[in-house]
């Protein structure tokens, strides 16, 4: 019976130890999501709006001045960047991203996907680490996976260059991203959304002879060859800073309910070491009344 109740003190202690880290973590998680959270409010409708506009240009523009990067083609290599975060204690945030790569590769990319044509981009070492186990190495680019150390938009910028010159040059025909797409601190979703090319709005017949009368100065080639860019650049931010939020909203959630669970175990186990506390004390007590009843006989 000793033994027993060591053993329950035992883990006990261990839950309250537990349930002190996943309290803590909490608190961090909380400290860092409300400056995520603040930085992808105030930037996403910027970016949505110049995500709209950019569709509602290409759509519009000229057949000569039509930007590169808004030109479907025969799709025969496709890049998947995956965002992830770098550590777990998150729940399901980082399986889920993964699960919207693969889930491209299963459906709109089989046929690549099959002919080992589709290569992948993490960001993030928990995409990365999952990919290294399931893919061969040179399918996987990785030299973007720390990429949260900085999140500066001039540090960030790199990334969406690259995307856009392996477009150009017919290095991949469609680039995809997946990341963790922020709604509060507990709710997140993981989204696929297509980078390159650029979607561009779906015009009906009305909407076509309505056309869009823009004025373009210096000239529309110039600027669309300075807008276009300037444009994904900061839709591509938007995606760090979503995934970033979501992350902290995440583990703040996890480690929340990691916290009540702990609370659970230990009035389980409180209850458990009580009983067995009092089936001790009974015990005892019935030794001593058992010696005293044979020493008086």
């Amino acid at each position: 019976m000793g033994a027993n109740l060591k053993e329950v003190r035992e883990r006990i202690k261990s839950v309250i130890s537990t349930q002190q880290i996943t309290k803590a973590m909490k608190m961090v998680s909380a400290a860092k999501l409300r400056r995520a959270q603040d930085a992808i409010v105030k930037m996403r409708p910027y970016a949505n709006k110049l995500n709209d506009m950019l569709a509602h240009i290409l759509a519009n523009s000229s057949g000569d001045s039509s930007s590169s990067f808004g030109i479907s083609r025969d799709v025969q290599k496709v890049l998947i960047v995956v965002v992830t975060s770098n550590r777990g204690l998150a729940g399901a945030f980082n399986t889920n991203i993964i699960k919207a790569a693969q889930g491209l590769m299963d459906t709109k990319y089989a046929a690549q996907a099959q002919a080992e044509k589709v290569d992948i981009l993490p960001i993030g070492k928990k995409g990365y680490d999952f990919f290294r186990k399931h893919m061969k190495s040179n399918r996987i680019l990785s030299d973007y996976v720390n990429l949260f150390a900085d999140l500066s938009f001039s540090n960030v910028s790199k990334v969406p260059d690259l995307l856009m010159s392996y477009f150009e040059s017919g290095k991949y025909d469609a680039i995809e991203v997946c990341y963790g797409r922020f709604k509060n601190a507990a709710v997140q979703y993981s989204e696929a959304e297509q980078f390159l090319p650029v979607p561009q709005e779906a015009s009906s017949d009305n909407e076509r002879q309505t056309r869009a009368d823009y004025i373009f100065e210096p000239n529309e080639q110039e600027l669309l060859g300075e807008l276009i860019p300037s444009i994904l650049q900061t839709q591509f931010y938007r995606y760090l800073l979503d995934t970033h939020a979501s992350e902290h909203g995440a583990r703040m959630t996890a480690m929340d309910k990691a916290t009540e669970n702990a609370d659970e175990i230990l009035r389980d186990l409180r209850i458990s070491y009580n009983k067995a506390r009092q089936e001790a004390i009974t015990s005892e007590i019935s030794e001593i009344v058992g010696g005293a009843a044979a020493l008086g006989g």
